[in-house]
């Protein structure tokens, strides 16, 4: 795997695609979480160490599938602009913007880019261009720079212009970041190097979601556990009550297959045994603890009980590799978080111990870093539907694109 390390920048122009899609204050657009800013720093500093310049690249949104009520491009909603100030803080450096991502006066700023400094380009989205991987795009792109370096995981998986396109532009001159190269070996080593007993903890509201997934799992754990709103279709397929609750009856026979695949291999699937129910989608609905054989009419499950955290955290707590990947309820309500809390607790225990805990991005990380346990597992992914991908088995345009050219 060919990285910035192998890579000597002096006097170099580095074409980086990051991943800028952070999530913004909806009043005023300030940043309100920059972890993903945070996690390009290292690879921006190596390239400036060496003597190169910086010229970013990255989306933000989908600004041409959410127009303004006139339908025209909400320009001001999703320009990279917003970003500027966070980055600058955390290089230290004045950022230029151009405001544009191609054309004569990106050019022009990336021409006069000077050793140590850094551009970022406007919003690659502003373009429909990118999302269809469209040649002519890519190659004005790749015009700006002299190297190419993909540090974008949470884009490996689209084969957009920006990613897995422009690559071809720069023979012998692409690498990865090390935001890649840290993402490919942290699930590298889940998925081909996990010591024993290997647990995958899965969650999230719909089975069809994390089909793919959960089918791959089952050739590789020891423990797969399901939580969430996607546990009441497995649960209706045993034949129990599950009220209101979320399920998909067409995937019934699935969850038959998947439960069945797992008992035929010496898998554990654990199912939640109790939940924290409610009369309503709301914080403020009436919620009680019940079995989860039979949930009454009009109740639905918004959280796993304490039998199930019970459970599920033995299981955790005897692991040495973890992938977490969804979370146990709507944490985001404050009367339904504490299953995903107390899941998340015994995998920093786990962690404490001496096991490998992978936090599968998205929502994973939203809870993870809503309940302080940055700091206290082993990695937390940038990309959740790259990773998600990855697991799958599914080769990723945006690593096969530099694997091809270097």
């Amino acid at each position: 795997m060919l990285t910035v390390d192998q890579m000597n920048f002096s006097g170099k122009k580095a074409l980086i695609r990051v991943d800028f899609n952070v999530p913004l204050d909806k009043t005023t657009f300030a940043v309100t979480d920059d972890a993903r800013i945070k996690a390009t720093i290292p690879t921006i500093q190596k390239i400036l160490a060496d003597g190169g310049a910086c010229i970013l690249m990255s989306h933000l949104g989908r600004p041409l599938k959410k127009l303004n009520e006139d339908g025209s491009v909400a320009y001001d909603k999703f320009t990279l602009k917003h970003v500027v100030a966070n980055l600058s803080e955390l290089t230290g450096k004045p950022i230029q913007f151009a405001s544009d991502c191609i054309g004569a006066d990106a050019i022009e700023m990336a021409n006069q880019l000077k050793a140590g400094e850094i551009l970022l380009l406007e919003n690659l989205r502003f373009y429909k261009e990118e999302e269809k991987g469209d040649l002519a795009f890519a190659e004005q792109l790749s015009k700006l720079g002299n190297i190419y370096v993909n540090d974008a995981f949470g884009t490996a998986h689209r084969a957009h212009a920006s990613t897995a396109i422009i690559a071809q532009f720069f023979p012998k001159a692409a690498c990865f970041g090390y935001v890649m190269a840290r993402e490919i070996e942290n699930a590298q080593k889940v998925i081909q190097g996990a010591e024993r007993p290997f647990t995958a903890i899965t969650g999230g509201a719909k089975v069809s979601d994390k089909l793919l997934i959960l089918e791959n799992l089952i050739e590789k754990v020891d423990y797969l556990i399901i939580g969430g709103g996607m546990a009441y279709t497995f649960l209706k397929a045993q034949g129990y009550e599950i009220g209101s609750s979320l399920c998909e009856d067409d995937r019934l026979d699935l969850c038959k297959e998947l439960m069945e695949k797992a008992k035929n291999r010496g898998v554990q699937l654990l199912l939640p045994e109790d939940s924290i129910v409610a009369d309503a989608f709301s914080n403020e609905a009436a919620y009680k603890q019940c079995s989860n054989q039979l949930i009454e009419k009009g109740w639905m499950g918004l959280d796993i009980g304490e039998k199930a955290i019970a459970a599920f955290s033995e299981a955790i707590l005897v692991s040495k590799t973890i992938l977490w990947n969804g979370p146990m309820g709507v944490f985001e309500m404050s009367h339904f978080e504490n299953g995903t809390k107390s899941v998340g607790a015994a995998v920093v225990a786990a962690s404490k111990k001496g096991a490998f805990s992978l936090i599968g991005g998205g929502d994973s990380a939203a809870a993870v870093a809503k309940f302080g346990f940055e700091n206290e597992v082993s990695y937390i992914s940038t990309g959740g539907g790259a990773l998600l991908e990855y697991f799958e088995g599914k080769q990723l345009p945006g690593i096969a694109a530099i694997e091809a050219v270097c």
